[in-house]
């Protein structure tokens, strides 16, 4: 495929939480609007796939006694021939999911706005947090809820996406739920609505510190973001503790933004490598305009546009690191958005910190690692058990 007869492209970051399981890890992305190829065309008359496809097709024609969907056959030969390369960040995306994929991929979507996990040893749906401002939230749901029916229908761990489809639904639909919280069973019933996944939170912590949570990089959190700073900086906050934690990524050009405002102008924020352009490094263009001490929160769920954000505190800024190392998202997919309106995600570039680190599989050490009391998560985290950070507080003294 010529990727250089590609339109405008954007950099974005796509956020995994929308599949809504435990491991919440975002992919880097770069999306291209339009290619003059179609992913569908198989020259069957030279390649050998071609003619393995034409010899299939005329087995199945003369000999197979059911329904034929040429269709829904020729998107699930393609989906398995991009899973073959064995890389579960590069996938085929047909016409009818290319939408909401890039609907989600800038952190928005319509449904009750929770996330949910299968729970293995119970066989149940369990919550891992409702969206702050969402339906969900609003209604009342709390982490480690068990979902046991929608409309009237059960559901299991094993049918955790079947859930997940329900629960994002068309702005409007109403869904009702029987919720199981300890041995209360609970009946609700919630609308659903637009949610965006990231709500940039702050507060003033003890000793006149600035706290700013950032879960995650959609469009508008770097304007966000600098609103609430600005709010903080009036009351005259000594530092600034940035929390980051299960921050999976998001926009990048959002995470790159905030950090344009924290580095010294000129200073390298991200260096990307690839076949067709090689290598390229991207420096701030504007002042510093935060210039007080900064302290960063991180965890195993820390990854891609946030490591970039971590990366360029640390190695530009100094900035202290508090909690687990990050995981270790350091490679980037190009999103193709074909002719037919299918997509193409492929990896194609990988990114390093300013100090040419290796981010991928490896992630960012923390200056101080502190672990979570047994048993806390931090979707269940209060200010007295979060020993990370009650030691980002401590820095400060």
């Amino acid at each position: 495929m010529d990727t250089e007869n590609t339109q405008k492209t954007y950099k974005i970051v796509i956020l995994m939480l929308l599949t809504i399981i435990l491991t919440v890890i975002v992919t880097t992305i770069i999306v291209y609007n339009q290619t003059k190829e179609n992913i569908k065309y198989v020259p069957v008359d030279s390649s050998e796939i071609g003619k393995t496809f034409n010899s299939l097709k005329k087995w199945i024609e003369q000999k197979y006694i059911g329904e034929i969907d040429e269709e829904k056959m020729l998107e699930t030969a393609i989906k398995g021939y991009v899973a073959g390369l064995g890389d579960k960040y590069c996938e085929y995306i047909t016409k009818s999911e290319m939408e909401e994929y890039l609907e989600d991929a800038v952190g928005k979507f319509v449904g009750i706005g929770v996330y949910i996990t299968n729970n293995t040893k119970t066989n149940q749906i369990q919550v891992l947090a409702p969206m702050e401002g969402g339906p969900a939230d609003e209604a009342g749901i709390l982490p480690g809820d068990v979902i046991q029916k929608i409309n009237g229908e059960e559901y299991t761990a094993e049918q955790l996406q079947e859930a997940s489809e329900k629960l994002k639904n068309e702005e409007g639909t109403k869904l009702e739920l029987e919720i199981l919280r300890g041995s209360e069973v609970i009946q609700l019933e919630l609308e659903c609505k637009e949610v965006k996944t990231s709500h940039v939170r702050s507060e003033i912590l003890e000793n006149n510190i600035g706290y700013i949570r950032l879960p995650s990089f959609d469009e508008d959190t770097a304007t966000e973001f600098k609103n609430q700073y600005n709010e903080l900086q009036t009351k005259n906050i000594k530092g600034l503790i940035l929390d980051l934690r299960n921050n999976g990524g998001g926009v990048v050009d959002e995470a790159l933004e905030i950090a344009d405002i924290m580095v010294e102008k000129g200073k390298t924020l991200l260096i990307t490598t690839s076949k067709s352009d090689g290598e390229k490094i991207q420096e701030s263009e504007n002042e510093k305009i935060i210039n007080i001490p900064v302290v960063l929160l991180v965890n195993e769920n820390t990854a891609s546009a946030s490591e970039i954000l971590t990366a360029d505190l640390k190695e530009n800024e100094n900035a202290k690191i508090v909690g687990k190392n990050t995981y270790g998202k350091g490679i980037i997919q190009t999103i193709y958005t074909l002719s037919d309106g299918s997509g193409l995600k492929l990896t194609t570039n990988e990114y390093f910190t300013p100090n040419r680190n290796v981010i991928n599989k490896v992630g960012i050490a923390p200056d101080y690692e502190v672990e979570l009391p047994e048993g806390v998560s931090i979707y269940s985290i209060t200010r007295e058990n979060d020993t990370q950070l009650q030691k980002a507080i401590q820095l400060f003294e």
